[in-house]
């Protein structure tokens, strides 16, 4: 979790609202002491785990472990 000073918070507001859309969470604090956080909704939530689903998918797409596939359950051969 990222800690970020309310006068910045405002200078960067936009850039902050990417960072979190991609899953992170920002705390937000004034004077030094934590006031609150920025945190991903559960759309982007579901969105990111979704996109990193499909990364998964694709990079597993036929691959093999010797003569394993990774489609076979463990234990079956």
């Amino acid at each position: 979790m990222d800690t970020v000073g309310a006068s910045e918070a405002q200078t960067h507001l936009s850039d902050l609202l990417d960072r979190v859309a991609r899953g992170e969470i920002i705390q937000i604090t004034r004077r030094g002491r934590p006031v609150t956080r920025l945190t991903p909704s559960a759309a982007a939530q579901a969105r990111e785990l979704n996109r990193i689903a499909a990364e998964i998918r694709e990079l597993r797409k036929d691959k093999k472990l010797g003569r394993v596939s990774l489609r076979t359950p463990i234990g079956r051969r």
